[in-house]
């Protein structure tokens, strides 16, 4: 492992790989504890999550289920809830994906936003997209998009006295692959330190059907490349950057776009500017 390998590891928090199934199960409690251990913390009773279909989705709101599952049986209180949130902009082109991760976590409770008439009445308000290029303006709105979404769930939340759920891993946050102030705007990220290869296992073992355990990564969120994948835009594999983090000897050209991109988007982890 190289010196950058490690220190980066380090500030992402990365555990260690699994060797067992007992490890996975031990890191499911912990992950689970931790949700709970938030809402009490928060005196809260209520979490939010959307559910795009994908398995990180997926895998943080079946442990956030869970989490309040175990939380109504200690406490004696039914209050406690986990609800899911669909946020399509219009008709989602993989809503089956998402309909059968639904089905996995199993919600208390299961909403629909439509994120369209929100984003399109803003859009209709800022008159600097019609000087864009398509590609560009289709870009700027796609950050908009998940920024509507996390906005949403904040009303959501924030109507219940709830706290947000953000699906955040060291695999996307390596390559600062989240909207700031969108997808990584949480109140709680129950998936952190964890690369992508171990959020599939914590799925497969927690019983989540081979569909979403292998649905390729897609941030989905520009309608000229609709469910481009998350591999075609970083330039290398999350193999590749499961093996980085972990610290196995990878390719150059694999560290040199690791390295270059962790380093281009170290503002999206830090705290905003002060003088």
């Amino acid at each position: 492992m190289s010196n950058r390998q490690a220190e980066i590891a380090t500030a992402l928090g990365v555990i260690a790989p699994f060797t067992s199934d007992a490890d996975v199960d031990a890191e499911i409690a912990r992950r689970i504890a931790f949700i709970q251990d938030t809402l009490l913390a928060a005196r809260s009773k209520v979490l939010v999550l959307g559910i795009s279909g994908g398995v990180d989705s997926s895998t943080a709101g079946r442990l956030a289920q869970l989490a309040v599952e175990q939380l109504r049986s200690q406490q004696q209180d039914d209050s406690y809830r986990f609800v899911a949130v669909r946020l399509p902009h219009n008709v989602q082109h993989d809503e089956a994906d998402a309909q059968a991760a639904l089905g996995f976590i199993a919600a208390d409770e299961a909403l629909t936003i439509d994120i369209a008439p929100a984003v399109s009445g803003l859009a209709g308000q800022v008159g600097e997209l019609g000087g864009l290029t398509s590609a560009r303006r289709d870009f700027v709105l796609g950050n908009t998009k998940a920024r509507m979404r996390m906005l949403a769930q904040y009303t959501v939340a924030n109507a219940r006295d709830g706290l947000v759920i953000g699906t955040d891993h060291a695999a996307e946050a390596v390559m600062g692959f989240f909207t700031k102030f969108g997808d990584g705007a949480c109140d709680l990220a129950p998936l952190s330190g964890l690369v992508k290869g171990q959020v599939r296992r914590i799925a497969e073992r927690l019983g989540a059907p081979a569909s979403v355990v292998g649905k390729v990564p897609t941030a989905d969120l520009e309608d000229e490349r609709p469910g481009i994948p998350d591999e075609h835009v970083h330039g290398v594999t999350y193999d590749d950057i499961d093996a980085f983090l972990q610290g196995q000897p990878v390719e150059e050209s694999v560290y040199r776009i690791i390295v270059q991109t962790y380093d281009k988007t170290q503002h999206k982890r830090d705290l905003p500017l002060v003088p």
